[in-house]
């Protein structure tokens, strides 16, 4: 954090949007450790995955899970190829703000089935209603919806006509505008090696899609559209 703190910024803030996947929520992730007296792993295990039943969640598989890990492969003109997962996740000393959980699908729908319900699952509450509509409000007018030319992950998603930026989650403003399936308030992200995401509070469901290599922004509209056209009533 100290490194950080000396680097200069790219810009004024509140100028411009840009992801900052890494340097910018691992500081927040630093700032939880401080005001809790824990480490970040302690802490999510203790406040998050453990109230939520989150038994497959953590920074690092252990050795009993090992056998259970998925292959990451990236595309190439040849097809798919294997790829060997970068220092930083296999970490078992350093814990990302920004990344680096190690998961299942049963896993992720409690977390996000949690955020449907407003914060509350199975008789636990995390987080109040109103925190929930904070973090999925947009908190930067159109910067978002104007950005997508800086780094190669903003490149790879592109421009976000009718998208807004919330609590480190995107937000559905237009749907119309976006080009999306999901209703307005619809709030989510994607990880670096293709999880998907999504949290509909008007519909009140949640969509979740792991693939094993980097993202896929077409395949995302296409799991949205399926699971939105399944709704009939």
């Amino acid at each position: 954090m100290p490194k950080l703190a000396l680097a200069p910024l790219d810009f004024q803030p509140g100028s411009q949007w840009r992801y900052s996947g890494l340097a910018g929520i691992d500081t927040l992730g630093r700032i939880v450790e401080v005001a809790s007296g824990q480490t970040l792993d302690v802490f999510l295990k203790q406040r998050i995955f453990d109230p939520l039943g989150m038994k497959d969640t953590a920074f690092f598989p252990t050795d009993d899970r090992m056998a259970r890990v998925v292959t990451l492969y990236g595309r190439t003109p040849n097809g798919l190829k294997k790829t060997d997962a970068p220092a930083w996740l296999l970490s078992k000393t350093y814990f990302s703000g920004g990344g680096g959980l190690w998961s299942t699908a049963e896993d992720y729908l409690q977390f996000a089935q949690m955020l449907v319900n407003g914060g509350e699952l199975n008789g636990k509450r995390l987080l109040s209603p109103r925190t929930i509509a904070l973090m999925a409000s947009n908190h930067v007018g159109d910067l978002y919806s104007q950005s997508g030319t800086g780094d190669p992950l903003e490149r790879l998603i592109g421009r976000r006509r009718g998208m807004g930026f919330g609590l480190t989650v995107e937000v559905v403003m237009n749907p119309i505008e976006a080009n999306r399936r999901q209703s307005a308030g619809s709030f989510g992200w994607d990880g670096a090696f293709g999880t998907h995401f999504w949290v509909d509070p008007k519909e009140q469901l949640t969509g979740i899609l792991l693939i094993q290599q980097g993202l896929n922004a077409a395949l995302n509209r296409d799991f949205e559209n399926a699971v939105m056209q399944a709704i009939i009533d």
